[in-house]
């Protein structure tokens, strides 16, 4: 899978979003979700992770966790940290991800969408790692936070994934989780 390294950007979205009543909301950022997700996808060999929020306050909070960790005590303290969080790009809307991404690879990415709700149509993490393998499209990579992608997002994706499945009827992961895994079935070394 070393020639897909740099082609897969991911996206989490905290805006538009749904909460458990369905309702479109936006979510706020989390110090571990910038670390974590910025550490699975630099492992991986994710180029871009890209922060999606329309709100001023949580840009704020994005740069000063970024900051620390590129130019304060943090880049010195943990350079593998440094490494990771690098990758990440905040904006303010999918729009925006979108253009950057597309002017990054010089084209337009195909953007997947994640969710853990049954979707018709939705392709297999396998149909879609052979899709990287034998396309040179970039790839990029939609989560949700909260209770997932709202409806519209869905909507503007070229394609969505089908959900990860466990042996029980519980389906409530982490979107840190969900990363990681769908990362692992992706990109991974089998």
């Amino acid at each position: 899978m070393s020639g897909v390294s740099g082609r897969v950007d991911i996206a989490l979205l905290h805006h538009p979003v749904i909460n458990k009543g369905g309702e479109t909301i936006g979510s706020a950022v989390t110090n571990l979700d910038l670390h974590d997700l910025a550490r699975a996808a630099r492992t991986f060999g994710v180029g871009c992770y890209y922060l999606v929020t329309p709100y001023q306050d949580q840009h704020q909070l994005i740069g000063e966790i970024v900051d620390h960790w590129l130019a304060g005590h943090g880049a010195t303290y943990n350079p593998a940290r440094k490494e990771a969080l690098g990758i990440i790009r905040p904006c303010y809307r999918l729009d925006d991800v979108v253009a950057d991404s597309s002017a990054r690879h010089g084209r337009r990415p195909l953007v997947v969408a994640t969710t853990a709700r049954l979707q018709p149509g939705a392709v297999s993490c396998r149909h879609m790692r052979q899709q990287l393998e034998e396309d040179a499209q970039p790839i990029l990579l939609l989560f949700g936070t909260a209770h997932g992608l709202a409806d519209e997002v869905l909507a503007q994706a070229d394609s969505v994934l089908a959900p990860i499945r466990g042996n029980t009827e519980y389906n409530h992961l982490s979107v840190r989780s969900a990363v990681s895994i769908i990362l692992d079935r992706l990109l991974g070394c089998e």
